[in-house]
């Protein structure tokens, strides 16, 4: 797909979307919004509708260029996919969930407002939106104890799972509950939480090799005997991590649960 194709996607909606009195606003989010944008990169985008419940999204999205598929994904978001393969998510609102944009603070960064607001008719999405120009860095002492304590909660269902024989659910486990709370942690620890939303994303620009290395291996295919040595790596690093957290912002470490923890995964 040409580099060129996402830039042209994104004026094609702004055109539809002036020319479409239903639409109050739209905001774009993801790597656009960002800079990070390239050639492998989806169209994301909030419709604020007057009447959204009469709103056919698949109807209008399909008018930007067209579509192969379109679904609703386990999101609630309108999923689709594009004649030359580029993907895009459109979340279809109602006008006056504008004001809920302010909430996403701490969460969302748009480093220019401006860029991500294609249509607003009133004002209030340009103003709602400008409170997301300065990012929110996340308290590092706080977010690190919680995050050091939902580490200790997950992982202990983990050994639970391993010892029940649940390989695949374990498995699981470590990509989708444990894995991003590592990051999450890691990313304190290192300074770089500029994809706190996404921990995964670009960790292999933003961390250290000897990171990197370190969540490597956690990871493995879903076998018995890869999973259990996948998660005694997991808890491993998890104990380094918290470690580290508590020497720099006095982070709590519950030792004995920690070494019960450690003795279910011997």
């Amino acid at each position: 797909m040409p580099p060129h194709t996402l830039a042209e996607r994104v004026e094609r909606l702004r055109c539809l979307a002036e020319r479409d009195p239903r639409i109050e606003g739209v905001l774009l989010y993801g790597s656009w919004t960002t800079g990070e944008a390239d050639e492998h990169s989806d169209i994301e985008a909030y419709l604020y509708v007057r009447d959204a419940a009469d709103f056919d999204g698949r109807e209008f999205v399909a008018r930007i260029a067209p579509l192969r598929l379109a679904c609703v994904n386990m999101f609630g978001i309108l999923a689709v996919v594009f004649d030359d393969l580029m993907r895009g998510e459109f979340h279809v609102e109602p006008a006056g969930a504008v004001e809920e944009v302010r909430s996403w603070r701490g969460s969302v960064h748009l480093p220019d407002p401006g860029a991500a607001v294609l249509l607003d008719r009133t004002g209030r999405l340009t103003e709602a939106a400008g409170a997301l120009a300065e990012p929110l860095r996340p308290d590092p002492a706080a977010t690190a104890q919680s995050g050091a304590d939902e580490l200790v909660v997950w992982t202990l269902m983990l050994t639970d799972l391993l010892a029940r024989g649940e390989v695949a659910r374990a498995h699981g486990l470590l990509n989708a509950m444990i894995a991003p709370q590592q990051l999450k942690l890691l990313r304190l620890l290192r300074g770089s939480t500029d994809h706190w939303l996404t921990p995964s994303r670009g960790l292999e620009r933003d961390v250290p090799a000897a990171d990197l290395a370190r969540y490597r291996a956690t990871t493995g295919p879903a076998l018995p005997e890869e999973t259990r040595a996948a998660a005694r790596e997991s808890w491993a690093w998890t104990r380094d991590l918290v470690a580290e957290a508590a020497a720099r912002w006095g982070v709590t470490l519950p030792a004995d649960l920690h070494e019960a923890v450690t003795g279910r995964l011997a």
